[in-house]
């Protein structure tokens, strides 16, 4: 598979106010979508996967994939606590023709590296030449995942690193020791993509995707052009807007809010999240408009 290019949303799953999936929202968010970025990376953090049981996560895999263009790249999060789990997702996902896998590492527990170069190394010998990413998240998962556990991997044959860090200087590593023509790096957050670009990368996974894509788009396309000026104030802007996100407590929260306010979608998180407050919807909508983005 080459290598991921441009705006891949982590796409959140919609929910009814009784935690049942709501199907009808996620089809419109697939159309919303699907014709503004270059792919969806489906079922992570902003996703809920690990609050959906395995037949609900497989089902809106199914859902994107029947949904999403034919031109847009369909990333699955297969990231589970189990091997197993994990492994009969990232299956599911190549035999209904997504593009890649790509797993944060297990959690609740912590893990020596040997324990990851095993997780990832079965997954890899069981995943063969379907395109799979580690996604290294340390907030979620717990730990950072090696640098030692990386070179491993991508030994066996992983496509790449999903980085979603927060750490410049991390993925200045990446991209000095391990990226090449054939290892991708795609930056796991809108928040630092001109410098990411400045370093190699080619494809960010913007939560703000969700509600800004055009946005988000003109910012890969300014530093792509090599127009500085112009991709560092979109990079601004769309930092300003992460601040006004967290007045919903969580930028993951601030989505399913600011979906609504911009009458894309009405859905819920599913519990035990609680869905923004309407004082907290009206503060982030007045804090958007004097911004200039609504």
């Amino acid at each position: 598979m080459p290598k991921l290019r441009g705006v891949i949303p982590p796409m959140i799953t919609p929910f009814d106010q009784y935690g049942r999936l709501d199907e009808r929202n996620l089809i419109k968010l697939i159309e919303y979508l699907s014709p503004k970025v270059d792919g969806l990376f489906i079922c992570g953090s902003y996703g809920g996967g690990p609050l959906m049981s395995l037949e609900e996560r497989k089902h809106v895999a199914e859902v994107v994939k029947k949904n999403a263009s034919p031109l847009t790249r369909v990333i699955v999060h297969t990231g589970t606590a189990t091997t197993k789990d994990t492994i009969e997702l990232c299956k599911h996902a190549e035999q209904i023709g997504c593009d890649a896998a790509s797993a944060v590492g297990p959690y609740y527990y912590s893990y020596s590296d040997l324990d990851l170069i095993k997780y990832y190394g079965d997954i890899l010998k069981e995943t063969k030449s379907f395109p799979f990413y580690v996604y290294n998240n340390p907030k979620f998962q717990g730990y950072n995942t090696s640098m030692k556990v990386m070179r491993a991997l991508k030994a066996q044959g992983l496509a790449g690193i999903k980085d979603a860090t927060f750490d410049i200087l991390q993925y200045a590593d990446y991209s000095r020791e391990l990226m090449d023509e054939n290892f991708d790096v795609p930056l796991g957050t809108e928040a630092m993509w001109v410098s990411a670009h400045a370093l190699g990368c080619q494809a960010y996974i913007p939560g703000i995707g969700n509600v800004f894509p055009e946005l988000c788009h003109d910012m890969w396309q300014q530093s792509m052009d090599g127009k500085k000026e112009a991709s560092l104030e979109t990079q601004f802007k769309i930092n300003k807007i992460r601040d006004i996100m967290y007045l919903a407590r969580s930028t993951q929260l601030a989505i399913y809010a600011i979906a609504e306010i911009k009458g894309i979608i009405k859905a819920y998180p599913r519990a035990p999240f609680i869905p923004a407050t309407m004082d907290e919807k009206n503060s982030i909508e007045t804090k958007l408009k004097e911004l200039g983005v609504l």
